[in-house]
C-alpha cells in the first residue's frame, strides 16, 4: 500500500470507493479562461450593476442635476432680436446678361447669383463692421469687434434670397439699437456696392462701344462693295433671277435655232425653184394655189405687180376660151388674143424673176441675222452658266458677311441698351436690398432655456451616474454575483449559500432530524416561528444541494474525502465545512469532520467541543485515533476530529507519512471525511492535504473575496496538481435561484413538522 502511495500519490483505491483520477481536474485551460475573461458587460450584467450601484448612480445624478439647475437659475437672461433682408430681387434680372457672348468680353462680369457664404463673411468683416461699431460705441462703449461678432449671427433663410440677422444680449434696449444700426448700415453698404457695380458696368460698356462701332461699319462697307461688284442683293433672289434668265436664254436659243433651220430650208427651196421652174412651165406661176409651189406661189402672190400681170393673163385666157366657141382658131380675133398672151409671158417671167431674186436676198440676210443672234444667245448662256456655278460661293460669302454684320449690330445694340439701362439705374439711386422684416425682439429669453437645461441635466446626471457606477465596478475587485464568479473562473458552482445575518444557525440545526418517508428523505426541524422558518429553510436547503452536487461529481466512484478551504481568511470555509458535514450526516452518511487548520482552528469553537487533543496529537504522539474523535452534538452520524494542540510547524505534520496513513484509515472508517484546512493564499496546508483526497471545494464570499486573491489561489492549486471539485459561493443576497427553490419547497411542504 505504501509503495502504491509513493508511486501514485493522487490515486487512493485502498477501500475501493474512490479514484481521484475520475474527478474533474482544474486544468491550465480553465485558468487561462479565467485570466483572459472578458470585461464586456451584457444587458443582464448592466442591470445587476445598476441595482447594486443605485446609490452611486442616484447620488451622482442628483448632484449633477442640482448643479446644472443652480447654474441655470443663476444665469442672467439673454434675449435675441432679428430682422430680415431681401438681398436679391424675387424676379432676377441679370444686368449684364448677354455681354459675355461677345468676343473679347471678360466672362467674370456675368452675374450668376449671389454667393451667400462670401457675402455673410463680408458683412461680418472688420472693414465693414468698423464704422458700425464706432456708431454703436457712442452709446454703448463696451461694444467691440469681438463682442459684436460673438453676439451677431447672419444666416441664409432656407434657400431663399433672404438673410436672417440676429443679435443677442441681456439688455433689450441695446438689442433694438444695434439691430436698427445694422439694418441702416447694411442698406447703405448695399447701395454703395450697387453704384460701384453699375459704374463698372457702364465703364466697361463704354470701352467696348468704339470697337463694336468700327466692326459694324467695316462689315457694312464690305457688304456694299460685294453687292456692287456682283449685283448681289439676296442669295435666293439672285438664284431665282439666274434660273429665270437661263430658262429664257435656252428658250430663245431653241426658237432661234428653229427659225434658222426653217429660213435655211426656205432659202434652199426658193433657190431650187427659181428660174428653171418658170422657164419650163410658165403656167405654174399662174397656179398660185398649187401645193407643189406653195412657197414660191406665196411669194408671187404677195407681189402686186405680178398679181396684176397674172390677172391680165387670166383675162386673156378667159376671152380666148369664150371666143373659141364662136371663132375658129385661125381667126384674127383668136390670133390677136394668142399674141397678147404670148407677149405677156416674158413680162410675167421677168417680174417673177425679179420677185424671187429679192426673196432670196431677203432670206440670206435673215439667215445671217439668225446666225449672229444664235451666237449671242450661246455667249449669254455660257455667261449665265458660269454665274450659276459661282452662285454657292458668292452666296456663302454674302451670308457670312450678313451674319457677321448681324451679330456685330446686335452686340452694338445690346451694349447701347445696357448702357442706357445702367445709366438710368445709376441715376435712380434705388436701394437694392430691402428690410422685409423690421427688427423684432423676442419676448421670451433664449438663454437660459430652463426646461431644456433641466432635462439635459437629468440626462447628463443619469449618464454620468452610470459612468461612475461602471467606473466603481471596474475599480471594485470583488465578486458580487455567483454568475460573475462562474464566468470568470469557468468552474462549476457546487453550492450557493444565502446570507443569514445575526442568525444562530447551529441551535435549531442541532435538533434537526431526517425522516424517511414514502416520497423520500425529509428534514424535520423543531418548532419555530414563521420568520425563523422562512430564514432557515433556504439556508438548510443550500447545504443539502451542496452535498447532492458533490455526490453527483462522484457518480462513478463516490467521493469519500474532500478538502474545504478558501482563498483568504474570513470567507466562511469553517462554517461551510460544519454545515456540509451536518447536512451529509442528516442524509444518513457516517461523516467525520477533521479540523486540519493547525494555525487558527475554528471547528471546535463552532461546535462547542473541547480541543485538548486532536489531529496534531495523533500525528506527533502515539494517541489512538478513536480516542481523539468526538461525537458531534448536532447528530448521531456526525463525528469530529479537532485540530488539537497548535504545533510549531504544521506543514511538517501534514506532509508526514503518518498523516497519509491516518487519512487512509479514516477513509475506511467513514462514508465521508471533510477536512477544514487553512486558506490557500500563502500557505501550502490545503494543497498537501488535498493531494490525498478527491479534491478541493473552494469557498468564495460574495462582496468580500478579492478577484486577484482567487486568481492567485487557483494558480497555486494548478502548480500543486490538486483537483478543484468546484466552488461554493457564500453570503449571497437575494439570489433568484434560492428564492425559486424555497418557493418550490414551501409549496410542497405545508408544515415543517408534518
Amino acid at each position: 500500500m505504501e509503495e502504491q502511495q509513493r508511486t501514485q500519490p493522487l490515486n487512493f483505491e485502498k477501500n475501493g470507493k474512490h479514484s481521484q483520477s475520475s474527478q474533474p481536474v482544474y486544468t491550465d485551460s480553465s485558468l487561462s479562461n479565467f485570466n483572459q475573461a472578458s470585461d464586456d458587460l451584457d444587458l443582464r450584467q448592466l442591470l445587476v450593476i445598476v441595482r447594486r450601484r443605485i446609490v452611486v448612480i442616484s447620488g451622482v445624478a442628483i448632484s449633477i442635476a442640482v448643479g446644472i439647475g443652480f447654474w441655470t437659475f443663476s444665469q442672467e437672461p439673454k434675449y435675441e432680436g432679428t430682422f430680415r433682408l431681401l438681398v436679391e430681387p424675387v424676379t432676377k434680372e441679370n444686368k449684364l446678361e448677354g455681354l459675355t457672348q461677345i468676343t473679347g468680353v471678360n466672362p467674370n462680369l456675368q452675374q450668376s447669383g449671389l454667393d451667400y457664404s462670401t457675402q455673410i463673411q463680408v458683412l461680418l468683416s472688420p472693414e465693414l463692421m468698423a464704422p458700425i461699431i464706432r456708431q454703436l460705441s457712442q452709446q454703448y462703449p463696451d461694444i467691440d469687434y469681438s463682442a459684436m461678432i460673438e453676439a451677431t449671427t447672419i444666416e441664409r433663410f432656407e434657400k431663399t434670397n433672404i438673410l436672417d440677422i440676429s443679435y443677442q444680449d441681456t439688455e433689450k434696449e441695446k438689442i433694438e439699437f444695434v439691430l436698427q444700426q445694422l439694418a441702416k448700415d447694411y442698406l447703405k453698404y448695399s447701395l454703395q456696392e450697387r453704384q460701384i457695380n453699375l459704374r463698372k458696368g457702364i465703364d466697361f460698356v463704354d470701352s467696348q462701344l468704339p470697337e463694336l462701332q468700327l466692326r459694324v461699319n467695316s462689315l457694312q462697307k464690305q457688304l456694299q462693295q460685294f453687292r456692287q461688284q456682283y449685283n448681289f442683293i439676296d442669295p435666293e433672289v439672285k438664284a431665282q433671277q439666274l434660273s429665270e434668265q437661263v430658262d429664257n436664254v435656252q428658250l430663245q436659243r431653241l426658237e432661234t435655232q428653229k427659225e434658222l433651220a426653217e429660213t435655211r430650208s426656205l432659202y434652199a427651196s426658193f433657190q431650187a425653184q427659181s428660174g428653171a421652174a418658170l422657164a419650163d412651165n410658165p403656167a405654174f406661176y399662174a397656179a398660185t394655189n398649187s401645193q407643189e409651189r406653195s412657197d414660191t406661189a406665196q411669194a408671187l402672190k404677195e407681189a402686186p405687180v405680178y398679181q396684176k400681170l397674172v390677172g391680165q393673163l387670166r383675162d386673156i385666157e378667159s376671152q380666148i376660151g369664150a371666143d373659141s366657141t364662136r371663132f375658129q382658131d385661125d381667126s384674127p380675133n383668136m390670133v390677136s388674143l394668142r399674141n397678147k398672151r404670148e407677149n405677156l409671158f416674158p413680162v410675167l417671167r421677168a417680174e417673177a424673176q425679179r420677185i424671187l431674186g429679192n426673196k432670196l436676198v431677203e432670206l440670206s440676210t435673215k439667215i445671217s441675222g439668225l446666225e449672229v443672234r444664235l451666237a449671242e444667245i450661246s455667249t449669254a448662256e455660257n455667261t449665265l452658266n458660269n454665274s450659276v456655278e459661282q452662285l454657292p460661293t458668292l452666296a456663302r460669302q454674302y451670308t457670312d458677311l450678313q451674319r457677321e454684320l448681324k451679330v456685330a449690330t446686335e452686340s452694338l445694340n445690346r451694349f447701347l441698351e445696357k448702357r442706357e439701362f445702367l445709366q438710368i439705374e445709376n441715376a435712380q439711386n434705388e436701394i437694392p436690398w430691402q428690410v422685409i422684416a423690421a427688427p423684432k425682439l423676442e419676448k421670451e429669453p433664449i438663454s437660459p432655456n430652463i426646461k431644456r437645461n433641466l432635462i439635459l441635466g437629468a440626462i447628463a446626471g443619469v449618464m454620468t451616474g452610470m459612468a461612475a457606477a461602471l467606473l466603481a465596478e471596474r475599480l471594485d475587485n470583488v465578486f458580487h454575483t455567483p454568475e460573475d464568479l462562474k464566468d470568470l473562473t469557468k468552474l462549476p458552482l457546487l453550492g450557493i449559500i444565502p446570507f443569514n445575518k445575526g442568525l444562530k444557525q447551529l441551535a435549531p440545526l442541532a435538533q434537526a432530524k431526517v425522516e424517511k418517508k414514502a416520497e423520500g428523505y425529509k428534514l424535520v426541524l423543531p418548532s419555530m416561528s414563521s420568520t425563523q422558518n422562512e430564514s432557515y429553510f433556504p439556508f438548510v436547503e443550500s447545504f443539502r444541494s451542496l452535498h447532492t452536487n458533490i455526490n453527483f461529481l462522484g457518480s462513478d466512484t463516490p467521493i469519500n474525502s474532500l478538502v474545504v478551504t478558501s482563498a483568504q481568511k474570513g470567507d466562511g470555509k469553517s462554517t461551510v465545512s460544519v454545515q456540509l458535514a451536518q447536512a451529509a450526516a442528516a442524509m444518513g452518511q457516517k461523516v467525520l469532520l477533521v479540523d486540519a487548520d493547525m494555525r487558527l482552528p475554528q471547528v471546535h469553537a463552532r461546535l462547542g467541543l473541547p480541543n485538548e487533543q486532536g489531529l496534531s496529537n495523533i500525528i506527533s504522539t502515539n494517541l489512538p485515533i478513536y480516542e481523539a474523535i468526538q461525537r458531534s452534538p448536532l447528530g448521531d452520524n456526525l463525528f469530529v476530529l479537532t485540530s488539537g494542540q497548535i504545533p510549531p510547524d504544521p506543514i511538517k505534520l501534514l506532509s508526514s507519512k503518518k498523516m497519509q496513513n491516518i487519512m487512509a484509515q479514516l477513509r475506511t472508517e467513514f462514508d465521508l471525511v471533510i477536512y477544514d484546512t487553512p486558506p490557500i493564499l500563502g500557505l501550502a496546508d490545503s494543497s498537501i492535504v488535498a493531494t490525498h483526497t478527491a479534491g478541493i471545494v473552494l469557498v468564495v464570499r460574495m462582496a468580500k473575496t478579492d478577484r486577484a486573491v482567487v486568481r492567485q489561489a487557483l494558480d497555486g492549486l494548478r502548480l500543486s496538481r490538486a483537483n478543484v471539485l468546484g466552488l461554493v459561493v457564500n453570503g449571497v443576497r437575494k439570489h433568484s435561484g434560492n428564492a425559486y427553490n424555497y418557493y418550490y419547497y414551501k409549496a410542497r411542504t405545508p408544515s415543517v413538522n408534518s
